[in-house]
């Protein structure tokens, strides 16, 4: 066993439901209830252990300086968020830059408690053509719920409902944001 793998598993007691189909190398992946930071730091646990790139796009500026050599081994891609470029077709040409890219993204896009999902994700993996994986932070039970890959019908209504099924019964760590 893995030092990663002891410490996720053994010290603190989390365990992985599920895998990648590692015969899909692009997807998005929408990781839900996103209500802590440390979503990120249990994820980064999750991907070493089982071996799978997860990557992430930020603001360009994030991948200059002293820590952009840091963004980019962390698996992220730089995004220029400027005003006049569509952001899913930006973020659509990065999936399909790369011969294997998992992008991770939160369909609530904040950690508070939201109505509605914002709809990104799921127009980014048409533009994309790649399928929707979700995973699930389910803190009670210290468990990361990985799903089968999903293809969006283009019927984002009856999608959104199949993809929320995923999540029934998943609490995140602060569950009133949920």
């Amino acid at each position: 066993m893995g030092f990663t793998k002891f410490l996720y598993t053994t010290v603190f007691g989390w365990k992985i439901n599920g895998d990648f189909d590692r015969a899909i190398k692009r997807s998005v992946l929408i990781c839900a209830p996103h209500t802590s930071y440390q979503d990120f730091l249990i994820s980064i646990a999750a991907r070493r252990i089982l071996k799978v790139e997860i990557n992430f796009v930020g603001k360009k500026e994030l991948f200059t300086g002293a820590f952009g050599w840091f963004f980019k081994w962390m698996g992220g891609a730089p995004l220029n968020r400027g005003t006049s470029e569509n952001k899913v077709e930006a973020i659509s040409k990065v999936i399909q830059a790369h011969d294997e890219f998992r992008l991770a993204i939160a369909p609530e896009g904040t950690r508070n408690k939201v109505e509605k999902w914002k709809t990104g994700y799921y127009y980014i993996a048409i533009s994309a053509n790649v399928p929707i994986i979700p995973i699930g932070f389910d803190y009670p039970n210290k468990t990361i719920h990985i799903g089968s890959a999903f293809y969006p019908t283009g019927n984002i209504q009856n999608d959104e409902n199949t993809l929320k099924s995923f999540y029934k019964g998943i609490i995140g760590k602060f569950p009133d944001k949920c």
